[in-house]
């Protein structure tokens, strides 16, 4: 029998699927699987009471099945080395390898040594990373959408693949043939909304609340069988989940109580403050007012006497006024008299020096006269004798 390989991308990482037996060696089969997925390896047969195997890794013995007693992992190395992710059919002796990791990887050797016949398996695991993994394992949708539970493997004609929803089968393939909900329950649930395509990936269309959970993927090939797990969750779109809004709703009106409380509180202590502020205030404006009342006739007395100082104040003042103004009306009088004779000292004089300017005046005309008669007097003998001259020249001539 051949070896049959297939590789499959994924996310930079090449997974190798490889099962089958060697042609080579007959009894040797070979599966390579992915980090975290179980897988299990078949004795293909049925024991008896009479049958007694041994599973060796490696050199541990990872199991002892004597009849219908088996033990598992009887050194602590073995121990250490799986912690509890081994696991034995009891009917048919196979062995289930939960949660593989790297360390994992190796030949698992099944010796029967009531038939004297040893069968050998090679087991090899691929590392992934944590995002990777959860990548590929962990679905998150909104309510309506569509999702895909990819496989990641290339499907050969003679496997089986089973997709389990909670540990109830809802889908079964075999080589081209495949069959969708074969129960009442499965048909009630999903209404038509599974479906599986060439390579065996589930697709789950519009999606619903109740679609969430775990899905598992069985995929079964002759000598071993590889199991691997998917998480889908299916949340309300745009709506939060009934829990949370009653969480919220709660939360709400416990924090608006404790608001009304503390505004209680505060009005009731203000309300006593102010209260309070107003006695005080009344208090005080009784002790003013019976200072006041205390104080009335005292105040009353020192105003009348005030007031009589006031008004002979005022007399004494109005008194002094009055010789005031009789003072500066002779005083005003005076020098009206005053004015009067200056005015008239000025005109006496301004009339003295006017006659006395008239008088000069006259005289200097009288003598301006007197000149410029002299003058032409003059001129006019001295004409009268040019004349006389003259007249003499021309007798002679």
């Amino acid at each position: 029998m051949n070896i049959f390989t297939f590789s499959q991308t994924l996310g930079g990482v090449c997974l190798f699927f490889v099962y089958g037996a060697s042609a080579v060696d007959p009894d040797r089969a070979s599966v390579s699987v992915m980090e975290g997925d179980t897988v299990t390896l078949h004795t293909g047969v049925e024991m008896n009471q009479r049958d007694r195997m041994i599973w060796i890794f490696g050199e541990d013995r990872l199991a002892i099945i004597n009849g219908d007693k088996h033990e598992l992992c009887e050194d602590v190395e073995c121990k250490e080395r799986f912690r509890d992710r081994l696991k034995l059919d009891h009917q048919t002796g196979s062995l289930t390898i939960m949660n593989i990791t790297i360390t994992d990887s190796g030949l698992y050797n099944l010796k029967n040594t009531t038939l004297n016949t040893d069968n050998i398996f090679s087991v090899n695991v691929h590392g992934v990373s944590a995002a990777e993994r959860d990548e590929i394992k962990r679905k998150s949708v909104k309510e309506g959408e569509s999702v895909t539970l990819d496989t990641r493997v290339i499907k050969k004609p003679t496997d089986v693949m089973r997709w389990y929803f909670n540990d109830s089968l809802i889908a079964e393939m075999t080589g081209d043939q495949s069959e969708i909900c074969s129960d009442v329950q499965c048909k009630e649930r999903f209404r038509d909304r599974l479906e599986v395509n060439q390579t065996g990936s589930l697709i789950i269309t519009d999606t619903r609340t109740t679609d969430s959970g775990l899905y598992t993927l069985q995929i079964r090939s002759g000598r071993f069988s590889i199991m691997r797990s998917f998480t889908l969750t299916v949340s309300v779109k745009d709506v939060p989940d009934s829990g949370s809004s009653s969480s919220a709703a709660v939360v709400v009106v416990v924090v608006l109580l404790l608001l009304l409380l503390l505004v209680a509180a505060v009005v009731y202590y203000k309300r006593q403050a102010i209260m309070q502020f107003i006695r005080r205030q009344r208090r005080r404006q009784e002790r003013r007012e019976q200072r006041e009342d205390a104080q009335a006739p005292e105040q009353i007395e020192t105003l009348m006497q005030r007031s009589s100082t006031g008004t002979t104040r005022e007399t004494e003042a109005a008194g002094e006024t009055e010789a005031a103004g009789e003072t500066e009306a002779a005083e005003t009088e005076a020098a009206g008299e005053t004015e009067a004779a200056g005015e008239t000292e000025a005109g006496e004089t301004e009339a003295a020096e006017t006659e006395a300017a008239g008088e000069t005046e006259a005289a200097e005309t009288e003598a301006a006269g007197e000149t410029e008669a002299a003058g032409e007097t003059e001129a006019a003998g001295e004409t009268e004798a040019a004349d006389d001259t003259e007249a003499a020249d021309q007798s002679q001539l």
